[in-house]
Order: C-alpha cells, then sequence, then structure tokens
C-alpha cells in the first residue's frame, strides 16, 4: 500500500517541487494549498488532517509548508501580520502534527518534516516575524521528536537558504525599499551576502532532500534542523 503525505503550500515553488518528487517516489500526496484552507485557524488545520485521513484511509507523513514573508523594522511591524505569520509558520505545524499524531503513530513509521528556513537557525534584520516562528519551529521539532521517538515518529526541520520561489523574487523588492538598495544589486548584496555559495537553491533541491528524509535511509534522523544553506550558518 502506497504511503499517503500530506504537504501543505502544495502549489508554491518549494511545495509543488515536494509533491512532484514525493509521487515520483510513488507516495500519495495529500496536496494542501491558500485556496483551499486557512492554516492561520484552528478549524482548518484539523480539517486538511481529517479531509486526508477520509480521503486515503492512512497518514504516513506531514510536510508543513506553507508560509509568506513580511519585510520591516520592529518599529514599523505590523502587529497582525506578526500574529499570522506565527500562526502559519509555527501553530500551524504544531497542530498538523497534534491531529495527525494518532495516525502518524499508527504507520509505525510516522515522518514530521517541516519546512525551516536558514533563518531557524541565524537572523537578519527587519523580519522579525519570520525569524521568530522559524526558530519557533525548530524547538518544537525537537520536542516532537523527544515524543515521538516511542511510538515511530521522527521529526526533522529542513532549512534552505534562499531558494528561486515567487516568495524570493517579492522579497528582492522589499529589501531594495528596506535597505535603500537598487533592486539589481540586492540578490548579491543582501540576500546572498552570508552565503558562501553565491546562488539560489532550485526548489527540486529542497524537495529531493525532504524525500530523503521521509526514506528509509531518513529513519534515524531526528530532532534536528537539516540545513541546506550554501554555507550560510557556516560563518
Amino acid at each position: 500500500m502506497r504511503k499517503v503525505a500530506l504537504v501543505t503550500g502544495a502549489r508554491g515553488g518549494i511545495g509543488g517541487a515536494i509533491v512532484e518528487r514525493l509521487e515520483a517516489d510513488e507516495w500519495t500526496v495529500h496536496a494542501v494549498d491558500v485556496d483551499d484552507a486557512d492554516l492561520t485557524t484552528r478549524e482548518a488545520n484539523k480539517a486538511v488532517v481529517d479531509a486526508a485521513l477520509s480521503a486515503h484511509g492512512r497518514l504516513d507523513a506531514i510536510v508543513p509548508n506553507a508560509g509568506f514573508q513580511h519585510i520591516a523594522p520592529v518599529r514599523d511591524f505590523p502587529e497582525e501580520t506578526w500574529d499570522r505569520l506565527l500562526a502559519l509558520l509555527l501553530t500551524s505545524p504544531f497542530l498538523l502534527a497534534k491531529y495527525a499524531w494518532e495516525a502518524l503513530a499508527a504507520s509505525g513509521e510516522g515522518r514530521v518534516c517541516v519546512i525551516a528556513s536558514a533563518h531557524a537557525l541565524t537572523a537578519s534584520p527587519f523580519k522579525a516575524g519570520y525569524v521568530a516562528a522559524k526558530h519557533g519551529v525548530l524547538g518544537l521539532v525537537k520536542t516532537l521528536a523527544l515524543e515521538g521517538a516511542e511510538v515511530g515518529i521522527t521529526a526533522t526541520a529542513v532549512c534552505p537558504a534562499y531558494v528561486r520561489t515567487p516568495l524570493v523574487e517579492t522579497q528582492i523588492a522589499d529589501q531594495a525599499k528596506a535597505h535603500g538598495l537598487p533592486a539589481e544589486r540586492v540578490l548579491e548584496e543582501v540576500l546572498l551576502e552570508r552565503q558562501a555559495v553565491k546562488r539560489l537553491l532550485e526548489p527540486s533541491e529542497v524537495a529531493d532532500l525532504v524525500a530523503f528524509l521521509l526514506g528509509p535511509t531518513g529513519s534515524g534522523i531526528t530532532g534536528v534542523a537539516v540545513p541546506i544553506d550554501l554555507g550560510w550558518t557556516a560563518r
């Protein structure tokens, strides 16, 4: 019987690549995106887990990937945007894990693989909400790993550097405004400044790592951040 994975943010650059890769590996993917559910609410998180179980009868992995970014200095950071960022990037992975826990345990090889960020391991200015949420999700992953060990659930946080997605392309204009730089200088001087390797990751590279962590050879990896950051956090 094919294993079933729930993937959120499934029509974005990274999410779409994850869906494609898992399906190629013969997973059944229950794909959810913003048009399907507002994952900033408790009710929607429960609903998508219930829908996956109703449709497929089992759940072997969850990949919380949905997210967005907002760039502003702390003094100007909108409080309602802070709330939405933490709801989607931190509370949603917690709720998905909570509601899927019984099914993941029943799988015997349950996996939680949160798409975090290099910002789970370091910080950048003007991203208070995003950085706080990603740091928080790493703590959540560690706790899930400890609690899941006895029931066969592993938990990891994939921490990529900047990936070639519409989200990152939007950031270039926002960062240009925040830093007072022309847009053409932002990529090299701001986004990639701290990376040892000066390029964007491709969504498929992140998807390959997720597939590894969800596969048999990833069974011993739990409770950790797994960087794919082009040397960003080596500094």
